[in-house]
């Protein structure tokens, strides 16, 4: 089951850290982690990594590995809630628009092409005009 929201991954986390932590009486690894909540590796670190910026968990690396602490689960707490993290959804918005602003710029430039065309075109008819007029 894959979670929405950064919150409730970090209470998923640190939950997963004590469990994990009474269940072998040493701190977990990031991939044990991973592991009993069913997380990708990739977003088990990103997601420590984000907990570790907040002050929520610490990661120390050492002769057995890197292990997981929590330092302090209250700023869990300060974590807006139910605000989805939806960059990839905001990416494609953004190329969108900046793909419908490239097109108003072939367009208009197009349209600029088109009356230079028209411009030449007609000077060329009046010279010939004049010509053959002569």
């Amino acid at each position: 089951m894959q979670n929405s929201d950064f919150y409730s991954d970090a209470h998923l986390v640190v939950a997963a850290i004590r469990v994990l932590t009474h269940q072998n009486s040493t701190p977990p690894s990031i991939d044990e982690v991973c592991r009993i909540i069913s997380f990708s590796l990739e977003q088990g670190n990103f997601t420590c990594k984000k907990l570790k910026d907040i002050g929520i968990v610490d990661v120390v690396e050492g002769a057995f590995g890197t292990r997981l602490f929590i330092k302090n689960h209250l700023k869990i707490e300060e974590i807006p809630r139910g605000k989805k993290e939806d960059k990839l959804g905001e990416a494609l918005k953004e190329f969108q628009n900046s793909k419908k602003d490239f097109t108003r710029e072939i367009e208009s430039f197009q349209a600029k092409q088109a009356k230079k065309q028209k411009d030449l075109f007609a000077g060329l008819e009046k010279k010939l005009q004049k010509e053959s007029d002569k």
